[in-house]
């Protein structure tokens, strides 16, 4: 099993999602706030739903900041011993609408 840090910033999140998912692994991006983030597809926090995702698929939480998601990433990865579970770095706050995504929100084949 691939060892992953605790967070990723943006870069890296648009990087790994697509390297990952070429690989067949899935990428969740996790709105812990109920406020989605412009541009990226986004999946609202729902223990029940996302415990039907494929074991070690990738769960990418944010909150506003990222700090709060950081600090409760024991929480969740006691939550789902499944799945990878990683924080946004910065949050919504840092995100970047327009760094390296296409118009339907996929990071490029060739970006970054």
């Amino acid at each position: 099993m691939e060892a992953f840090p605790d967070e990723w910033t943006q870069k890296e999140f648009l990087h790994e999602r697509a390297r990952l998912e070429n690989e067949g692994v899935k990428v969740l991006l996790i709105d812990t706030i109920l406020a989605p983030i412009e541009r990226v597809e986004t999946v609202l926090y729902n223990p029940f739903e996302l415990n039907k995702e494929p074991e070690s698929s990738v769960f990418v939480f944010y909150c506003d900041t990222g700090k709060e998601t950081k600090e409760r990433l024991g929480h969740y990865r006691k939550k789902f011993p499944d799945h990878h579970c990683l924080s946004l770095r910065g949050g919504r706050g840092y995100w970047r609408k327009y760094m390296g995504l296409e118009d339907d929100g996929r990071a490029p084949a060739c970006s970054i």
